[in-house]
């Protein structure tokens, strides 16, 4: 297991920015997903090991944005023109393969997650 710390989580108003942190303790693949109460657990966005290619659930597109700083082994998720159906927990996982992939069960390790609350 990969011990994860997540950070940036928060309160916004709607049409405003976070930006989450993940630091893993090791380079690796890297996936967001999040989970609203009541709901199953979502597919955000994912980037591979190199940083050259990264996805993201259509939901998602084009007002988040993931990217990694391999100097520093941490991974972001920024999150702009957030509405009150972002609001969720949101969590970082890796795994060990270098292809980003959307599927959970690819993943081995997962942070403890963040809060994300967007009033409207």
């Amino acid at each position: 297991q990969v011990q994860l710390v997540e950070s940036g989580g928060g309160w916004v108003q709607a049409g405003g920015s976070l930006r989450l942190s993940c630091a893993p303790s090791g380079r690796y693949a890297m996936g967001w997903f999040r989970q609203a109460a009541g709901k199953e657990r979502e597919f955000v966005a994912a980037i591979s090991w190199s940083g050259s290619s990264s996805y993201y659930a259509d939901s998602m597109k084009g007002r988040f944005t993931i990217s990694r700083d391999n100097a520093k082994n941490t991974v972001y998720l920024q999150m702009n023109s957030l509405k009150p159906e972002d609001t969720a927990v949101y969590y970082c996982a890796v795994r060990t393969e270098q292809a980003a992939t959307s599927n959970p069960a690819d993943f081995g390790s997962w942070g403890q997650g963040t809060q994300v609350t967007v009033s409207s």
